[in-house]
């Protein structure tokens, strides 16, 4: 029988390290879980992605990701496999917002240094690759309150063209407390960037941060380890902002995904 076992181990070997996608969805800002053997690479297009100890790995899809994407397997023995993946296509809505000082619609040269600073600093800390995988267990809806805005729609500020948005803003009274979505470490914890003023940014593993803005109080420290429904702020105007609410984004890196999608997705395994 030791040969049979033997002629069973080789044949799995060889077998491609297939990935499994445990939930989330394929659409433009979706959040994808999936796992795959141990040891096993994993790439999106030419991304190599982080799996875990225990081959738990996530992807994501930005506002204007393209229709299609390959999703590459290599073994520890150099065995591949590719999936193609079909990204569903979204469409998103217009917003106008009015009444915001002219300062905040066009920046004025002297405050240009600052935005250029406080950007790299939050690109910096999107990038941050750590192994925790908190990203998988179930998201929590960080505040109560109104949704005024919502993931990918394109704004008008003032009458002129800018960035679409890439989060959910939900109004609420100043001082409504603001929690972490999930398990996190502080990254980030400030009391007044220029666009978003009081901000914080919580790091959830793999590459996947959410983004707490326009916060009146902020209750925690950067380097800090949070948990899901702990207080870290309260909801206020700063920074560029026409009355009290929160403006809540996530990202995997430069991917900016759509927290709304998050608080649907239903967690499989561990």
């Amino acid at each position: 029988m030791r040969w049979l076992f033997a002629l069973l181990f080789a044949v799995v070997a060889v077998l491609p390290a297939r990935a499994q996608i445990l939930n989330g969805e394929l659409v433009q800002g979706g959040m994808v879980v999936g796992r795959t053997l141990p040891g096993t690479e994993v790439f999106l297009g030419d991304r190599r992605v982080r799996v875990s100890a225990t081959g738990l790995f996530v992807i994501g899809f930005g506002r204007d990701h393209p229709p299609k994407a390959t999703l590459r397997t290599v073994g520890e023995g150099g065995q591949t496999s590719e999936t193609k993946l079909d990204i569903r296509q979204r469409t998103y809505e217009t917003q106008r917002i009015n009444g915001l000082p002219p300062k905040m619609v066009t920046p004025p040269a002297d405050v240009l240094k600052r935005i250029r600073r406080e950007n790299a600093e939050i690109a910096r800390i999107r990038s941050i690759d750590s192994p925790q995988t908190w990203f998988h267990e179930k998201w929590l809806r960080p505040t109560v309150g109104t949704v005024t805005g919502v993931y990918g729609s394109q704004r008008i500020l003032n009458g002129k063209p800018r960035r679409p948005h890439f989060g959910i803003d939900i109004a609420a009274p100043r001082g409504t407390s603001v929690i972490a979505a999930r398990d996190g470490i502080v990254r980030m914890a400030e009391d007044d960037l220029y666009y978003t003023g009081g901000t914080i940014m919580l790091d959830h593993g793999h590459g996947i941060v959410s983004v707490f803005s326009h916060l009146e109080r902020i209750d925690v420290a950067v380097g800090e380890k949070v948990f899901a429904a702990q207080v870290i702020g309260a909801v206020g105007s700063t920074g560029r902002s026409t009355g009290p609410h929160l403006d809540w984004r996530v990202n995997w890196f430069d991917q900016r995904l759509d927290p709304a999608l998050l608080l649907v997705a239903s967690p499989v395994g561990g």
